[in-house]
């Protein structure tokens, strides 16, 4: 299971931009969510997003959609 450096502790982490979540222990949307963070520099933007509780219920709740 990877997880991006310094969301280490998240599963689930949303991209601001097009406000959709992705799950971190999900093989094939982490490679997504890894790729658009190398290309779009998303971790210097500030454009990732984390919940509290860390769930898909909570992400839905504040208005992103599952990849």
């Amino acid at each position: 299971m990877a997880r991006l450096a310094r969301f280490e502790e998240h599963r689930f982490i949303g991209t601001r931009d097009d406000m959709r979540v992705f799950d971190a222990d999900d093989d094939a949307q982490f490679e997504i969510l890894s790729a658009r963070v190398a290309t779009d520099d998303l971790m210097v933007s500030r454009g990732l997003q984390t919940f509290a509780p860390d769930s898909l219920a909570q992400a839905r709740n504040q208005g992103f959609r599952p990849v």
